[in-house]
């Protein structure tokens, strides 16, 4: 079931966006070489505490996955897609992270992820993450009352096969607001004109997720949540918590 939001319950969102937006830029400037992952995700961790939120992700225990999730951050490194989970790994220049986060204040949550290269990162790294945002930005623009969900769906398509980039089968964003994955699911693939009719007050997570061999196979790694490359080419994976308004698409999870 989709649940449209008040305008109270959108104001509370705000806020978890807001908290969610500052905490992934202090640990995208905090990822650097040396540093390991779970360095991040303490930080992280201080960060949440300090302004009073709470993580939507610890403890999140699906059906697929085998044990809760035990970070607050996701962190995918190259050929890991998305559910990386932080350890003592360290980061190497070139390396090129996506970072996943969400927090929530009052029982209402934002979703939001980032990629950042780890240094000097090469060309075409830059370009598999500048074309995930792309795609995002995409996704975003269609998000509008009268539109439906596969208009969303296609924009984000269009990007990534434009660039020949492949994308993961099955993955997608999701609705948001008491829970962090909330109705409808929002594909990464779709057609136009098909599916859900958009309209004011839903609020969706938008998350393109691109691979650059142009591949849309995937692995599930024996942590049973990082999900991987099966020929181990890089990813990239950009996300924000939207609001659909009538004047437009608001994005929550911005600064």
């Amino acid at each position: 079931m989709v649940v449209l939001k008040t305008a109270a319950e959108l104001a509370t969102m705000r806020e978890a966006g807001r908290v969610v937006a500052e905490i992934l830029r202090a640990t995208s400037e905090a990822a650097r070489p040396g540093v390991t992952l779970r360095e991040l995700d303490e930080l992280a961790r201080e960060l949440l505490a300090a302004k009073g939120a709470k993580s939507s992700f610890l403890h999140y225990h699906p059906s697929f996955a085998p044990v809760p999730y035990p970070a607050v951050l996701c962190l995918s490194v190259n050929d890991a897609i998305v559910h990386g989970i932080p350890d003592t790994r360290r980061l190497d220049a070139g390396d090129l992270l996506s970072i996943d986060f969400g927090a929530h204040i009052d029982g209402y949550h934002g979703d939001s992820a980032v990629t950042v290269g780890i240094g000097p990162i090469d060309a075409d790294a830059q370009r598999l993450s500048d074309v995930c945002r792309q795609a995002l930005d995409a996704g975003i623009a269609a998000a509008v009352p009268g539109n439906r969900l596969g208009d969303i769906s296609h924009a984000v398509q269009s990007v990534c096969r434009a660039a020949r980039y492949g994308q993961p089968a099955g993955y997608g964003g999701h609705g948001v607001g008491t829970a962090m994955h909330e109705d409808p699911h929002v594909p990464n693939e779709g057609r136009p004109g098909r599916g859900l009719p958009l309209r004011a007050g839903m609020v969706l997570a938008i998350e393109p997720m691109v691979v650059e061999s142009g591949s849309s196979r995937h692995r599930l790694l024996l942590d049973g949540w990082t999900v991987s490359t099966v020929d181990g080419s890089r990813a990239a994976h950009w996300e924000h918590t939207i609001a659909i308004t009538d004047h437009g698409p608001e994005i929550l999870t911005a600064l």
